[in-house]
């Protein structure tokens, strides 16, 4: 069986000494009042032709139609119950993001 992997950002801000995460939700009926334990990182599975770093930074453009610069810090990989194994990397930045 061939290991999973997700790529993502953490995205974090602190605002008067309060430390704020973007999280994201799955869309789709299946996940509708489906709330308890699905909240997540913004994150996609890459392949083994693809770099990491790259995908997620990909997908969090895709996701929120903003492309991230600065110095990110690159997390320890987390390995989830699934097998799946997501690499993450942190930023410190403050976006306004408008619900669709």
């Amino acid at each position: 069986m061939k290991l999973k992997k997700s790529a993502g950002i953490l995205l974090y801000k602190t605002v008067r000494g309060q430390l704020l995460v973007l999280l994201v939700h799955p869309a789709g009926t299946f996940w509708k009042n489906k709330d308890e334990g699905h909240w997540s990182i913004p994150k996609v599975e890459f392949s083994d032709n693809e770099n990491a770093f790259d995908a997620a930074i990909r997908e969090f453009e895709e996701e929120t139609g903003t492309h991230l610069e600065g110095h990110f810090m690159a997390l320890s990989p987390v390995k989830l119950k699934s097998d799946k194994v997501v690499y993450a990397w942190a930023l410190e930045k403050y976006i306004l993001m408008l619900l669709k």
